[in-house]
This record gives C-alpha cells, structure tokens and sequence, in this order.
C-alpha cells in the first residue's frame, strides 16, 4: 500500500483569488513566471485568467445590493429620498402599479399585470 502525502495539485481558485493573482501581473515590472511560481500555478493557467479577465468573462461577483421601498398610501408619491414630486395617484387605478425610482432619477412605471420574468428582464437592464 502506498500513501501520498504532500500538497494537492490540483486546487480551486475563486474569481476573487484569481482577479486578485492577474492585478498582481499587471503592476509595474512584475513577471507573469514570477506571479506564477509564488501561487504554484502554471503560467498557462495565469496566461488563461488573463485572457478571460480581458474578455470579460472573468470578472468580480455581482454582490446582491437591498435599497429601501417605501409603500405609498398617501395620496401624493414621494420622490427620491422622501422629497415629494407632487404626482397624483388615482386610488382607482392604482391596482397592479409598480413603480421603481432609481438613485440616479431614473423612474420605471408599470401598469396592470407584468409577468416575472419581464419584470426581471427590465431590472436586468436598469441595473447595467
């Protein structure tokens, strides 16, 4: 029987570790074989994280962000950061309305039923 002790060859890199690897071969005067020789990675593989990064494909995790929302019962709708904007809301109509307010004054209002994924597909874009 024989056991094998030592370091494992082959290890998980996550995009942050790997980002965190490519900045350091772009600073003044590093060498990618440097880079690479103090991670213990091939130069391929660095070679490869760079060409991703490029690409875009290798790039830092969206992180979920939470903004407060502020349900309107009033008769006026209030603004960003509680200013009103004076817009008059007919309670009658008011079934199925959504209305989101960006940080930057983009404002998307929606009337009736929108599906889900609509819905998703519109915060895709707003979030870009």
């Amino acid at each position: 029987m024989e056991i094998i002790t030592g370091i494992e060859r082959r290890r998980r890199w996550g995009a942050a570790d790997k980002l965190r690897i490519v900045a350091e071969t772009q600073l003044p005067g590093a060498r990618i074989a440097d880079v690479a020789r103090r991670y213990e990675i091939s130069r391929g593989l660095l070679w490869n994280w760079r060409h991703q990064v490029r690409r875009g494909v290798l790039r830092q995790p969206e992180v979920p962000t939470f903004v407060p929302v502020r349900v309107a019962t009033e008769a006026t709708v209030s603004g960003p950061m509680g200013t009103a904007c004076g817009t008059r809301i007919d309670h009658a109509s008011t079934a199925g309305r959504i209305e989101v307010r960006l940080p930057d004054g983009t404002a998307v209002r929606i009337e009736g039923e929108v599906s889900l994924t609509t819905l998703r597909q519109v915060m895709t874009v707003l979030r870009r």
